[in-house]
């Protein structure tokens, strides 16, 4: 489950565009006349202006993964938009539900006042922290479909910013493995329109952070995903520049320890041509004997006057 929130100030709009669909389902209302799209509209207008606030409409989107599809009923949806609306503080204002069946996954719209029946505005401080850490409680609580990263999502039907968010996901996503340094990353997501900046710490050179920008929208390493903040990406690419630097000092064909056997049945199949020795645990007798001499302590030498 996740929510997107959309500040605005015409109900109008907001309400027309939830209800101008074929498949749209009024699912529930609360201090609105249900009567036509009029009567809301002017409902939720009157209510706002009992407060001063330039933005008083709340437009929150609730999705729920496709997985869930056959769980979310009508009824068990309604159930869960209230316990997130208790949640987030519009407890005590008006909404209209209406649920979309134009996509692959359950989702419903919630239309909020954000001026409540007492007249308060009702804050939205920390909204999208908040709005997150219930999101998570209510998809543990319920039981729904916890997806394990951004696999999922429809990329054709996404908005800026978040398809320009989405591309460059997905590009650290194909390039950052085979990356090996930051110059090498760069030089990678530029052709695709990618640039990467850092963030120091104060006047020093010590780098914290990492912002890519596309299309004229930047994003936080870490806003874009988790896994792509400044240093667990230099960590990945330190790991592959080490795997690289080790694999690059090994010999092109190693040499495969082999058996007694092995080794009399290579000699008998070349035909006796080469005389192979019998080696004992996969070393060679000249090799041993070398290492023998090298660790001997040398003598000492008498010192002459």
């Amino acid at each position: 489950m996740m929510a997107k929130i959309v500040q605005g100030n015409s109900f109008s709009g907001a309400i027309n565009y939830v209800l101008n669909r074929k498949e749209a389902e009024i699912l529930a209302t609360k201090g609105v006349r249900n009567v036509d799209k009029d009567a809301m509209i002017h409902s939720f207008e009157t209510q706002a202006k009992l407060g001063k606030i330039g933005k008083p409409v709340a437009h929150i989107s609730l999705d729920f993964s496709a997985q869930d599809k056959e769980k979310m009923t009508n009824q068990k949806m309604v159930e869960i938009a209230q316990e997130y609306m208790v949640k987030m503080g519009y407890g005590n204002t008006q909404v209209l539900m209406v649920r979309h069946s134009d996509r692959n996954h359950p989702h419903v719209h919630l239309i909020l006042n954000r001026v409540d029946f007492d007249g308060k505005r009702i804050s939205d401080q920390n909204e999208k922290i908040r709005n997150v850490k219930i999101c998570k409680e209510l998809t543990l609580k319920h039981g729904l479909y916890v997806s394990s990263g951004k696999e999922n999502v429809n990329r054709e039907r996404l908005r800026e910013p978040d398809a320009t968010k989405y591309r460059i996901y997905d590009a650290l996503c194909k390039h950052v493995p085979q990356s090996k340094s930051w110059a090498e990353l760069q030089n990678r997501l530029r052709p695709e329109g990618i640039q990467v900046g850092f963030k120091t710490k104060g006047s020093t050179d010590h780098i914290e952070g990492v912002r890519f920008t596309m299309n004229d929208l930047s994003f936080n390493g870490s806003k874009v995903d988790k896994q792509f903040s400044y240093s667990k990406i230099d960590f990945v690419l330190r790991q592959n520049n080490r795997a690289e630097q080790q694999h690059s000092i090994r010999p092109v064909q190693q040499a495969q320890p082999q058996t007694p056997q092995e080794n009399s049945s290579l000699g008998e199949s070349l035909g006796g041509l080469f005389d192979l020795p019998i080696l004992n645990n996969g070393t060679d007798p000249e090799e041993d004997e070398f290492r023998r001499r090298m660790q001997r302590k040398p003598k000492k030498k008498g010192i002459r006057r």
